[in-house]
């Protein structure tokens, strides 16, 4: 028994020496971030005899009866000049969304919107096939995508197409904003963590000339670059993010625009959030396989292949940590006999280089972003992502020996902030409580550190492993609360 607390307690401390490279990551991330702050990224000049290209606008969309109206009236008034603009909407759906977008096309074709209604029988690939689909048929030089959850503002081609004059640009992106940031304490966290992956990680893997990928979503892209790159595909889940770093490797360069943004729906539930996590994790593993061996191989320098393996398996992370946390309580009976200088040279430095790393990466941003991304929900981050970290690990885990799979969609509510979610909402909720079983275990498991701490009277321990119970908690709370409301037709 002793011999496997040993070996339980020495996979925890490896556990937190791998993620403390992901710490570090972040702080040298942050410290270039500082480094490289400045202006935005200079529009480039225009030749007196500029012609606009083509450009096609596709919206791929599968359900979403409560915003794709909303999406297609933004498009619509786009402002590029007229026979320069094509409008797709690729709808995969089998749901009302199909009728509402029957109406909104016939609505904007009788005032001479040049826009298309493309249905397939069938939704082989998802949303790569439905983008696949879609380019056979378009007429552009240029392809723009959004998801049905945004809100382009009408000078988005404007202040993205001029940086195409540079032929050897691939792709355009822009920074997500959030209408709904102040939703709940839920969405300002995810404005929080997503604001820092647009402007600190994107900003400087490209002010750096590193691999950034294109978002999924409202970005432009040179179709040629999706050509030469080998078109979208679908053995991965995060088909973008595939395709972005083999058009890169191609030789395409890409572009970041921190200063222009393109309005956004956040999830609002912790379900929601949960799946959208679990196809970015899972498909950045599937990514990661696929090709970091060709990167790894190739003639790049060194300094972009350590970005990529940090940037491809960042979500091993979430793993990492499920293995920190079950194997902590072995580890306490492990060392109990450990004294003050045992902690300040083993447990202290781990500790700033894990979690303290991340806060502070998170922390340094919000603190600098001019009120963008309020500071006092940092701390809230550890305890969303304890409660998320279990389902998150297991779509890691399926990633790292499955191809593709189902792309399972995020709903969207068009809730802005402060709204509720519509009434018929609840038929976006699975009814089923797996992960709420999973956390429900794993809440009685994490008392056990916390009693041992109690019992002992290690009290600086205490506020630490309370986090654990206190995540899976909330997790829970929220997730019932969640699925009761469904039920009853209220929305959460």
């Amino acid at each position: 028994m002793d011999t496997a607390l040993e070996w339980l307690t020495w996979l925890h401390f490896a556990a937190l020496g791998a993620f403390s490279l992901y710490g570090l990551h972040r702080l040298v991330t942050l410290r270039r971030w500082w480094e490289l702050r400045g202006g935005p990224t200079p529009t480039p000049s225009l030749p007196a005899d500029y012609q606009e290209p083509m450009v096609t606008v596709q919206l791929p969309v599968f359900n979403e009866r409560f915003v794709i109206a909303r999406l297609i009236d933004c498009v619509a008034r786009l402002d590029w000049p007229e026979g320069k603009l094509e409008i797709q909407v690729l709808d995969d759906s089998i749901d009302e969304t199909t009728a509402i977008v029957e109406e909104r096309v016939a609505y904007w074709l009788d005032r001479g919107t040049r826009i298309a209604h493309i249905r397939r029988t069938h939704r082989g690939g998802y949303k790569a096939g439905a983008l696949t689909a879609g380019t056979a048929e378009a007429k552009g030089e240029f392809i723009a995508i959004f998801d049905a959850d945004f809100t382009p503002t009408p000078d988005f081609l404007r202040n993205t197409m001029p940086h195409f004059a540079d032929g050897g640009v691939g792709m355009v992106q822009i920074r997500w904003s959030f209408d709904n940031a102040d939703h709940s304490w839920l969405t300002r966290i995810q404005a929080m963590l997503l604001g820092a992956h647009f402007s600190v990680e994107h900003q400087v893997r490209y002010r750096r000339k590193l691999f950034f990928n294109f978002n999924g979503t409202a970005g432009v892209w040179r179709r040629r670059a999706i050509e030469e790159a080998g078109g979208w595909q679908s053995d991965t889940v995060t088909e973008d993010l595939d395709l972005s770093y083999r058009a890169q490797l191609s030789g395409w360069r890409f572009i970041y625009l921190d200063s222009c943004e393109a309005p956004s729906e956040l999830p609002i539930t912790l379900s929601a959030l949960r799946r959208q996590q679990q196809r970015w994790a899972k498909g950045s593993v599937q990514t990661a396989r696929k090709l970091l061996p060709r990167i790894l191989g190739g003639p790049w320098p060194s300094v972009l292949k350590v970005e990529a393996v940090a940037h491809l398996l960042a979500n091993v992370c979430w793993l990492l940590g499920v293995v920190i946390f079950l194997t902590l309580h072995p580890a306490v009976l492990t060392r109990v006999g450990i004294g003050p200088w045992q902690i300040v040279r083993i447990d202290l430095p781990l500790f700033m280089a894990t979690s303290f790393a991340v806060f502070l990466f998170f922390a340094v941003h919000s603190a600098a972003s001019g009120g963008r991304v309020p500071l006092r929900h940092a701390v809230l981050l550890p305890v969303l992502t304890i409660g998320l970290a279990p389902a998150i690990a297991l779509s890691v885990l399926g990633g790292m020996w499955m191809q593709g799979g189902a792309f399972r969609r995020t709903p969207k509510f068009g809730a802005a902030s402060g709204a509720g979610m519509p009434p018929q909402a609840g038929v976006y909720h699975h009814r089923e409580w797996r992960h709420v079983a999973v956390n429900f275990v794993l809440f009685f498991y994490s008392l056990l550190p916390l009693q041992f701490a109690w019992e002992r009277g290690t009290w600086y321990a205490v506020p630490f492993f309370s986090l654990f119970p206190l995540g899976f908690m909330v997790a829970i709370l929220a997730e019932t609360r969640e699925k009761f409301g469904a039920a009853n037709g209220t929305g959460a």
